[in-house]
């Protein structure tokens, strides 16, 4: 059961389009004091050769598209990060599409244009239920499963049998359902997701706007949903999802803009071999941003691309990580050189005050987290005044 081709008129890019996001791109770039340049390594994929054709070929009967050998391909990735300067970092990164969902069945049943002109600007027909934030199907699952199978037979493809040796050190999910349940069911019994941690992020999210399936739940919901699971909440994640707009679509270089942003982060950890699972025109808009041919991937696909990052300009390491990885120590840190903060002052005043909605989300978040409740049971404790500064600033933050 192969992943659902993708029309080439669904994921062609024209001319206009990828003149529009290079000027874009500029743009930003000038705006920054630094960034980052990408660009494929080839020769690694058989899916960045022009030669290959993305609408026959077929990830699960090629090695997921490796060129030559798995222990080859990971050492040419260590070597490379072993003698790069300081502004270089290579990473293999597996770009996987969500599954068969139910929004796609409904497209299916009705045809491409009565679902463009009327179906996907409502939630269901009364029998499916397509929006907001649809789920995987039982062919979606099954797709899932089929890439967690080709995935046991690749991780000892190698000439040790190490079953590490392509694992990936971090992973990354669009916030929709339909995503997550994805990395779920094809990494189920292969990786500790518990341990791995995987991270839930506002910028791999499908095209925004109109389209209801692609309108995501709560930030709580997600939470309440997957937390237990291991997975981590973005900084980025707001609480309710404020960019999705009925009225408006998101154009492929808004898009494109947005996912070069999250590949900035990504490339701002040192691991070296990444997932990522979003969507297939999340996929499409990160080709764009990496620099590869375009390559059309369809529902449970999966394309893996060896990407060089060239930093261009400084900026101070420990600062960004500071800020982006531990914002309550930067925080806490800040308020005391500043005097700002005062013992015995509110610290739910204080949070909601220096950090909005988003911050006290976190804050929630973590201590739901810490007492194995739900959202909602936090949030009420946490408005009752429950949690104290102490609470929040632990040991390990301070």
């Amino acid at each position: 059961m192969s992943p659902i081709a993708t029309k080439a008129t669904e994921s062609r890019l024209t001319a206009a389009e990828i003149v529009s996001y290079k000027k874009e791109l500029e743009d930003w770039e000038k705006s920054r004091e630094w960034h980052w340049k990408f660009e494929v390594v080839p020769n690694q994929f058989k899916q960045s050769l022009d030669e290959t054709d993305d609408l026959l070929f077929q990830h699960l009967d090629e090695h997921f598209g490796v060129i030559g050998s798995w222990d080859d391909v990971v050492n040419n990735l260590k070597l490379l990060n072993e003698n790069a300067p300081d502004t270089e970092c290579y990473k293999i990164l597996f770009l996987s599409s969500s599954a068969h969902g139910y929004h796609n069945l409904a497209q299916e049943k009705y045809g491409n244009m009565a679902w463009n002109e009327t179906w996907l600007k409502i939630n269901g027909d009364g029998t499916i239920v397509w929006g907001p934030d649809p789920l995987l199907t039982d062919l979606g699952i099954s797709q899932a499963q089929e890439n967690r199978a080709q995935w046991e037979i690749e991780r000892l493809n190698n000439v040790t049998k190490d079953p590490n040796l392509i694992l990936p050190e971090k992973w990354f999910v669009s916030p929709l359902r339909r995503s997550i349940d994805t990395l779920v069911h094809t990494w189920d019994g292969i990786a500790d997701l518990k341990k791995m941690e995987p991270i839930v992020t506002e910028n791999l999210r499908a095209t925004i706007g109109v389209n209801t399936c692609d309108k995501r739940s709560l930030r709580s919901e997600i939470f309440d949903s997957y937390h237990k699971l291991g997975f981590q909440m973005s900084q980025s994640l707001e609480p309710n999802d404020i960019y999705f707009k009925d009225d408006h679509r998101e154009t492929t270089v808004e898009q494109a803009l947005r996912i070069n942003e999250e590949l900035h982060e990504i490339f701002g950890y040192e691991n070296q071999i990444v997932s990522i699972t979003s969507h297939s025109c999340s996929i499409r808009a990160q080709l764009l941003a990496l620099g590869h041919r375009e390559f059309a991937v369809g529902a449970g696909g999966m394309v893996p691309v060896f990407v060089k990052g060239t930093r261009i300009g400084e900026y101070d390491w420990e600062d960004e990580f500071v800020l982006l990885r531990c914002p309550r120590t930067y925080l806490f840190q800040n308020y005391i050189e500043e005097g700002v903060y005062v013992s015995g002052e509110s610290y739910e005043d204080l949070i909601v005050y220096e950090l909005g909605p988003l911050g006290f989300a976190e804050f929630v978040e973590e201590c739901a987290s810490e007492e194995g409740i739900r959202y909602a049971e936090a949030l009420e404790k946490a408005k009752a005044g429950y949690y104290g500064s102490d609470y929040f600033f632990g040991k390990d933050d301070i």
